[in-house]
């Protein structure tokens, strides 16, 4: 008869010590889903900003409003425009991007006005996911259309790290 070669009990529990190790170590790096998900919200937002833009500046095209100054009805209001695009204000944006009205009962976005008022800041409400302590860089800006632009919304590349 052949003898079985195969493994200890003591071998097998080492090998499963040093695995379980490596997985306590090596895990955090490589599972970081809120900054994950926080930039995923970040894009999400940018892009809801970013095509209501467009369809508002084609609503305000058809209706001959894309000057420097104009208005549209846009959910049973009045929405000021700028180049034909939103204005940088709360009041405008929420008009047309569902989820950053200061009155939603859900509110996953607070607005932060900047002091040149032509651009507006949204950044996550402390309601619903509290920005990390210390970072100022989870935002998402709005600038305003200008007579040679339309309106840009961007994420700052390092947001939320």
């Amino acid at each position: 008869m052949k003898r079985q070669g195969g493994f200890t009990l003591i071998e097998l529990v080492v090998v499963i010590v040093i695995l379980g190790i490596l997985a306590v170590t090596a895990a955090p790096r490589f599972l970081n889903l809120q900054d994950d998900a926080r930039n995923s919200s970040l894009q999400g937002l940018k892009g809801a900003i970013a095509g209501a833009g467009g369809i508002t500046y084609g609503k305000a095209a058809i209706e001959g409003q894309e000057g420097a100054t104009g208005a549209i009805s846009a959910s049973g209001s009045t929405l000021d425009l700028i180049y034909g695009y939103p204005d940088a204000t709360s009041a405008a944006l929420s008009l047309v991007v569902d989820g950053i009205s200061n009155t939603d009962e859900w509110q996953a976005f607070d607005a932060i006005t900047t002091a040149d008022a032509k651009s507006i800041k949204y950044t996550f409400s402390n309601q619903t996911i509290p920005n990390p302590i210390g970072n100022f860089n989870c935002y998402v800006i709005y600038e305003q259309a200008t007579e040679t632009a339309g309106a840009t919304v961007t994420v700052p590349n390092d947001a939320c790290k």
